[in-house]
């Protein structure tokens, strides 16, 4: 059933401050209390999985779940199933606890060698320690535009042990990796409505680093919803996770956002809007992935602001 008032006050006050009223009414049409009949196939044929989830102590993460196809099903439209033994599952992430204090979580499940993204957010219902169940509050499909295609392989093969690593400050070598990525992901939350998860790409160079302790990120022209610029509006809070398709590892971000608007943009960086949006770095987590998991590049998206396109 379609939502009647999906948009919260924070989305509200960025669409009417942009002037895209309109255009988020009509898209909003898509947003649903239940997952589209014709998505159930699809969400069981996908590997990727990108979630949102908060701590005891508000900090918002976002993370990555990895698994053989057919590790998440949803047998009906309301719900998901994840059935972690078929997953890569990172046991240092702090997703598997959050969801046992806070419940509430955005999802993404995102195919990238085709570029379709459905996003599903609501809670965690079941926590067995084999399996998730995720009860559907809102789904949406969304475009796919600055996905850069990728095929995502398992392999068989051990899980290699991890150490974790943590910090505050991002190291050089952390900085140098940001500058060159060209995908990730963003996690935010409102007080009522819940969790959000969103996925960010663009040719490598799209993300600023100011410092060790803060990036810039360009908002390029979406689908008018703004669902994480609106929950920045009101609260700053977010989670960033980084995938390194090379290394096969990632890299979690937490700290605080900062909206900059209409700024001097003569470089083209965002592709007309003048919006970004600085992510102040409080902590950090970098893991390995497992060795199975294997990431072939196939092309960039040929929405992303091209070089040229920035004089």
């Amino acid at each position: 059933m379609i939502i009647e008032s999906p948009y919260h006050e924070g989305e509200l006050l960025v669409q009417q401050r942009i002037g895209e009223i309109n255009e988020s009414r009509r898209n909003g049409r898509v947003i649903s209390d239940s997952i589209l009949k014709g998505a159930l196939k699809y969400i069981e044929q996908q590997p990727l999985a990108v979630f949102g989830s908060v701590d005891n102590e508000e900090v918002i993460w976002a993370s990555v779940l990895v698994g053989s196809p057919g590790f998440m099903r949803a047998s009906d439209e309301r719900s998901v199933e994840m059935e972690i033994t078929q997953a890569a599952r990172n046991r240092h992430d702090p997703f598997w606890s959050n969801i046992k204090s806070n419940s509430q979580v955005g999802m993404l499940v995102i195919d990238l060698g085709t570029r379709r993204r459905l996003r599903i957010n609501g809670r965690i219902s079941s926590t067995a320690e084999e399996r998730l169940r995720l009860d559907v509050a809102e789904s949406y499909p969304n475009c796919p535009k600055y996905i850069q295609r990728r095929h995502v392989t398992i392999v068989d093969g051990e899980s290699r042990p991890s150490e974790p690593r943590r910090g505050h400050s991002l190291h050089p070598a952390q900085q140098a990796f940001i500058r060159s990525a060209d995908t990730f992901f963003v996690a935010s939350a409102h007080p009522e409505r819940g969790v959000d998860v969103s996925h960010r790409g663009g040719n490598p160079g799209f993300i600023g680093v100011l410092d060790d302790r803060r990036i810039r990120v360009p908002d390029y022209i979406g689908n008018s919803m703004f669902n994480t610029l609106g929950n920045f509006t009101v609260n700053p809070r977010a989670g960033l996770v980084f995938l390194d398709f090379e290394h096969n590892r990632t890299l979690q971000l937490v700290g605080r956002s900062e909206i900059q608007w209409d700024l001097d943009d003569s470089m083209g960086e965002t592709g007309g809007t003048r919006r970004f949006w600085d992510f102040h770095v409080e902590g950090w987590l970098q893991t390995d992935l497992p060795h199975q998991i294997q990431w072939e590049f196939l092309d960039y998206s040929p929405q992303n602001p091209r070089a040229e396109d920035r004089v």
